[in-house]
């Protein structure tokens, strides 16, 4: 059983970040070790909320890892809580990455268009530095824009053909000696009448578009459940396109079962039910 860190927040509430990763990872498989980088009462998408920053604390959780083992099958970043957080996760990945440890960093930023109330310019430039660390990468558009300097709001005026020839170039953009498959997620993109969402997949089979039709509106904690599949299928041997494939399928049907009844976006989706297909 492989062994992964997961360096995220804790949410009480919203079926998001470690309680959505960790279920996940489980049923696929392999071993979840949480980090937490803040403990919250709930996630920030509902009116009120407690937030205690964890930073002073990830250390000592680093110096007793260092303990019990020397490093881990894969490491697995989500919401960073400040820019403290970003140069204790580099040099975490340097102290306990194996000659093939797999890295994915979700970089939680922004989203339609602008970034979260957390970031500031020194946070973009620091998680810049540490995407340079990963395997994988799942930004979705507006932090595929923040990481390459893309024009959102001209992406945004694009036919979809042009779109994703524009986040084809901007994936290649990031690509490096160690990052090498850049997944953008949650693109927005018409066929005819029909609204769907797309996951744009450069990896060294190329570069491919999976879509599911789009149901509802955005829900916590969709891209934790999505990132948590993709290193969890790595690990287990599985190409980047099949991984995704996987998880669109996992969390459409997700969806499928939340928008059926009255819901709450805040809450999350229905997707401890679907646990099995993965």
């Amino acid at each position: 059983m492989k062994k992964i860190a997961v360096i995220n927040d804790l949410s009480g509430f919203g079926r998001c970040s470690l309680t959505a990763a960790l279920p996940v990872i489980s049923a696929m498989g392999h071993e979840a070790c949480p980090l937490p980088t803040a403990v919250l009462s709930n996630q920030t998408g509902y009116d009120s909320f407690f937030c205690d920053d964890f930073t002073d604390n990830m250390e000592s959780f680093k110096k007793e890892w260092k303990k019990l083992t020397t490093s881990f099958d894969g490491i697995f970043t989500g919401f960073i809580a400040n820019e403290r957080q970003i140069g204790f996760i580099l040099d975490f990945i340097d102290g306990f990455s194996a000659s093939n440890t797999l890295t994915l960093v979700d970089p939680v930023a922004g989203d339609g268009g602008s970034l979260y109330a957390s970031y500031d310019k020194a946070m973009c430039e620091k998680i810049c530095s540490l995407v340079k660390k990963a395997d994988i990468i799942t930004p979705n558009l507006t932090e595929l824009c923040i990481l390459s300097g893309g024009d959102y709001t001209a992406l945004r005026k694009m036919d979809t053909q042009e779109l994703l020839k524009a986040i084809h170039e901007l994936s290649s953009s990031l690509t490096g000696k160690k990052l090498k498959t850049v997944i953008t997620t949650g693109v927005p993109i018409t066929r005819g009448e029909k609204e769907y969402l797309a996951s744009c997949v450069l990896w060294d089979g190329g570069f491919n578009t999976v879509t599911a039709p789009k149901i509802g509106g955005s829900f916590s904690g969709t891209g934790d459940l999505f990132a948590s599949v993709i290193i969890s299928a790595a690990l287990s041997g599985v190409d980047p396109l099949s991984a995704v494939i996987k998880a669109m399928d996992f969390i459409s049907k997700s969806i499928e079962s939340t928008v059926a009844h009255p819901y709450d976006r805040n809450d999350g989706i229905d997707f401890q039910k679907f646990l099995k297909i993965l």
